[in-house]
């Protein structure tokens, strides 16, 4: 939505000096939403913004320059504690514990999309407006924002500014200088969205050998053994940082790399803000509304009657993922490198 369409409809909103964003609680959903936290800022240039965070993603909100603050939310309670004083609050997750809780803490004014039974909760509110799904879930939180009356800026800007120290801190993890490829073969919401591990482990020994690069293999703890099995599968060394970084840390290390082949992530679209060429396999999610969004970013994907369903397990035979080909995945790496330069990205 243009500047133009929306640009008289924040004249009669009050203008708040403090606004707290409540953040989402996944990290991908955290990365689609930062075009809407740099809208809410034009619209509020003097005000001081906070955003509050699950431990868990709040790290990102550190390197994003329009918020002045983070507040940590482990529990609800402590949400609750921690959210008092404020004038405004945008809720950017659809529930009704979110909105319960920034009325607990009493903050007089609350915006949100009228979902989930708590429009009594929210003082302004935005309706689901048809357009926004079967899209990048990035214009579902900008169409929040016009939907509440707030100008909306006509390009989405979803990057995001590895600070130096990141950075540094990523490359000694690594600890060899060189060019890195970076494998993310886990994925949070369930196994149906990952790729199978000996063709991550196929894919990397072929771009090791042909260009000469170092793999690493990221995630979280729980994703070890997978990284393990796949770096057991290679010809060619890894070194495997699944359940070693922090959220900073493993921003570091992404910043580092000069491509990522991934599933589904929430990783996938911290690489992608961070402009490093990516190369997603999808499955059975929908790649219209969570594709990594950039110009290095390639989705592969096969065609498959019954995806994108959006399962956590899949119930048959997995032939949405099995149908991609190590073959497929390679040859868009290599067209994405080629594309990008030989010296790295042109991020």
């Amino acid at each position: 939505m243009e500047d133009s369409a929306d640009s008289g409809r924040n004249e009669a909103m009050k203008e708040p000096s403090r606004i707290l964003i409540r953040s989402p609680n996944w990290l991908g959903d955290v990365m689609l939403s930062l075009g809407a936290v740099r809208d809410l800022r034009r619209n509020f240039p003097s005000a001081r913004i906070e955003v509050l965070a699950r431990p868990s993603v709040a790290d990102v909100y550190r390197a994003v320059r329009e918020i002045d603050g983070v507040r940590l939310c482990p529990s609800f309670g402590e949400g609750v504690a921690v959210s008092r004083g404020f004038d405004a609050a945008l809720l950017l997750p659809n529930s009704f514990g979110s909105a319960l809780q920034v009325w607990r803490a009493g903050i007089p004014e609350r915006w949100g999309y009228a979902r989930d039974g708590r429009s009594l909760l929210l003082t302004r509110r935005a309706q689901v407006r048809q357009g926004v799904r079967g899209v990048s879930e990035a214009y579902f939180y900008r169409a929040l924002l016009a939907g509440l009356g707030l100008v909306v800026s006509a390009d989405l800007d979803l990057s995001l500014a590895c600070p130096a120290e990141w950075r540094d801190r990523g490359q000694a993890l690594l600890g060899r200088t060189g060019e890195w490829i970076g494998l993310n073969p886990g994925a949070a919401f369930g196994s149906a969205k990952r790729w199978l591990p000996e063709r991550y482990a196929a894919v990397a020994d072929a771009l090791a050998e042909r260009r000469g690069a170092h793999v690493v293999i990221v995630g979280s703890a729980a994703e070890r053994p997978l990284a393990d099995t796949i770096a057991q599968a290679m010809r060619r060394p890894a070194r495997v940082l699944c359940g070693e970084t922090s959220l900073s840390e493993l921003i570091g290390v992404l910043a580092n790399l000069r491509l990522l082949v991934t599933n589904d992530s929430g990783p996938m679209h911290v690489a992608a803000a961070l402009g490093v060429p990516v190369v997603a396999v999808f499955g059975p999610t929908d790649w219209r509304e969570t594709a990594p969004r950039g110009r290095d970013c390639r989705v592969v994907r096969e065609e498959a009657e019954c995806a994108p369903c959006k399962l956590r397990e899949c119930p048959i035979d997995h032939r949405c993922m099995t149908a991609v080909s190590v073959a497929r995945v390679l040859a868009t790496c290599e067209d994405l490198l080629g594309a990008t330069g030989a010296e790295g990205s042109t991020r």
